[in-house]
């Protein structure tokens, strides 16, 4: 099985040029600058002081940190963060419309206005310690009128590079005039890619719905609905690992502690299978690559053997049924003999 050319050949290009850097050393610098202003204001950061104690949520504005998502980038790592909260308890609002205006703005369009503030402190012996890094991202969204729910809750997702460690994210999402506040802790760890040396191991491994190209990567903190950025690639990644029938598994990850040839090149192997239970559904060829950014589309379809009313046989492919499954993914680096095997469960509805 051949990989994905388009995304292959469009990440090889990626790690050539050193696009992955995502934040440069001078936007480093800049942030650090920031530290020397309010970047968290007094009345967040005492909300943060005192939640951190008990990890305590404060859900004026009610929200979950369902999970993050790491990549590797030239400069530390590039962390994403996934949580959830309703559309109502954001405040959506006529479109242009101030806070304490009378008048509404653009026809049609509900929006809302808010800060969203992330502090990271380095984790030691499970205790947090001193801060590392503080982010301010103001939150500007908007939507149609037509298919405001609001009791609909909603994915979204931000982004921020940070070195190998243990960190606690304080987050808090907040009115304009900090009226209204919520706060969520999520503990979490970054491996560090350089020490694994003596095993293969992987970035969390995701499937996508869908991704598209960007003419520049982002270089600051952003809240995007339904997606992330990765350098220059717009992501929708399946949430809860539910499919359709006839759906692909499109899978994302990055391997580390593989090893390079003589030509600068890795050589990879990856056997695919998915299981139901003890039984194995699918086998799909061996795929190889050559860079360890793998994207891959797996299409979730099995060939049965019929027989027909004359005792003939014929082989046929259909797409496999509703009920749970496993991909099980076997990762062979043919340069240092090393292996891997990982496991992720999914769901046909």
């Amino acid at each position: 099985m051949k990989n994905r050319n388009s995304i292959s050949t469009l990440f090889l290009m990626i790690f050539i040029s050193g696009i992955l850097s995502l934040y440069s050393a001078d936007q480093a610098q800049e942030n650090q600058k920031g530290r020397e202003t309010i970047i968290i204001p007094k009345e967040i950061k005492e909300i943060f002081k005192e939640g951190i104690k008990k990890r305590e949520p404060l859900l004026n504005i009610p929200f979950t940190i369902l999970s993050h998502i790491y990549l590797p980038a030239r400069e530390n790592i590039h962390t994403v963060f996934l949580f959830n909260v309703k559309n109502k308890d954001l405040g959506f609002a006529p479109a242009g419309k101030k806070e304490g205006a009378s008048h509404s703005g653009k026809e049609g369009l509900l929006s809302v206005n808010a800060h969203v503030f992330l502090q990271f402190n380095r984790m030691e012996d499970n205790m947090p310690h001193e801060i590392i890094q503080e982010v301010y991202i103001p939150l500007n969204l908007e939507l149609e009128s037509s298919s405001y729910d609001p009791e609909k809750e909603e994915i979204y997702f931000t982004a921020y590079p940070l070195p190998p460690g243990n960190y606690l994210l304080s987050m808090a999402i907040a009115s304009l005039n900090l009226d209204k506040i919520g706060t969520q802790y999520f503990e979490f760890t970054l491996p560090n890619f350089l020490s694994s040396t003596e095993k293969i191991e992987t970035t969390p491994i995701f499937f996508v719905r869908s991704f598209k190209k960007m003419d520049s990567p982002e270089t600051t903190a952003t809240i995007h609905r339904g997606y992330f950025t990765y350098s220059i690639l717009e992501i929708e990644p399946v949430i809860n690992n539910i499919f359709s029938s006839g759906d692909n598994l499109d899978i994302f990850f990055f391997i580390y502690g593989v090893q390079p040839n003589t030509e600068g090149r890795n050589d990879i192997e990856i056997n695919y299978e998915v299981h139901k239970g003890e039984e194995k559904v699918i086998q799909y060829q061996t795929a190889h690559y050559e860079t360890p950014l793998i994207s891959q589309p797996l299409p979730l379809k099995r060939t049965v053997l019929i027989k027909t009313e004359e005792q003939e046989e014929r082989r046929e492919t259909r797409n496999i049924e509703q009920g749970n499954y496993s991909l099980i993914i076997k990762i062979k680096d043919n340069v240092s003999g090393k292996s891997s095997e990982k496991s992720v469960d999914f769901e046909v509805r």
